[in-house]
């Protein structure tokens, strides 16, 4: 039996980036690759910090994953969330655990799966029960197929994800759990990245939200670059388009982030 190892075994950029809610994936959307780069005998450890800016709003997220032999992930993730029109901050804590179900994103004839799950708790509960939030706590869940494509577009590789998740969170939960208006129904979430080189990828990711308390929860939109200088060290740049948060419209604005993985 080989013995296990912390993680260098997979290509480089094959993880993808680490999700704002912790999960191993794009920007706003968890892929069905895990974080880090474990095989089936090794362990990989990651961090990431992001920020992301807004007309009117700024989200802070740092945390820390866990890859057990390319089967599972565990994931944390610490959420800040400054609301400058009232001078106040919003936080949530969020445990992730990701299941590998089926095949390998390069390797396998069809998409590789993962089930996963995000258990979320609201920190600050006041502004979202006052919004008519129904619970300060709530967890999602998702399944996510993502696939990469050898030379698919002219000659460069391209990957694609689509995650389905059940989610009665407002605003990724920062704004409470349900309201009058529930939707808690099944969302959409798709990303596609086109890898320039083997250090390099550009893309685009659209997730639907739904609008529990009726102030026009927006879809969120990115376009991104991801640079992979090496396997321990990765950095995204995404342009960000979140429409309304909280009845403020034109939310736009940038997105920052770092992360490492052993």
């Amino acid at each position: 039996m080989p013995m296990t190892s912390f993680a260098n075994g997979k290509i480089l950029a094959t993880p993808g980036v680490i999700q704002i809610e912790g999960s191993g994936g794009g920007g706003l959307v968890p892929w069905a690759q895990l974080a880090g780069y474990a095989t089936e005998d090794e362990i990989a450890l990651s961090g990431f910090c992001t920020q992301a800016n807004v007309k009117d709003f700024q989200l802070t997220s740092c945390g820390a994953q866990l890859n057990l032999y390319d089967r599972v992930e565990i994931s944390f993730a610490k959420q800040n969330f400054d609301v400058d029109p009232l001078s106040l901050t919003l936080s949530q804590n969020i445990i992730g655990v990701k299941l590998r179900l089926y095949g390998d994103l390069l390797y396998s004839t069809w998409p590789q799966i993962s089930l996963g799950i995000q258990h979320k708790s609201l920190g600050t509960p006041d502004i979202a029960y006052a919004l008519g939030a129904e619970d300060d706590t709530g967890t999602d869940i998702y399944l996510a197929a993502s696939k990469l494509h050898l030379g698919l577009l002219a000659g460069y590789n391209v990957l694609w994800n689509i995650s389905t998740r059940y989610t009665q969170a407002n605003e990724m939960g920062l704004l409470g759990f349900g309201g009058p208006g529930d939707e808690s129904t099944l969302q959409a979430e798709v990303s596609v990245a086109v890898l320039l080189n083997k250090h390099l990828a550009v893309g685009t990711e659209y997730r639907m939200k739904p609008d529990n308390l009726g102030l026009e929860e927006s879809n969120w939109k990115d376009v991104f670059v991801a640079w992979f200088p090496n396997k321990y060290v990765t950095v995204t740049l995404a342009y960000l388009d979140l429409g309304t948060i909280a009845a403020i419209p034109d939310q736009t604005g940038w997105y920052l982030s770092l992360s490492g993985s052993y």
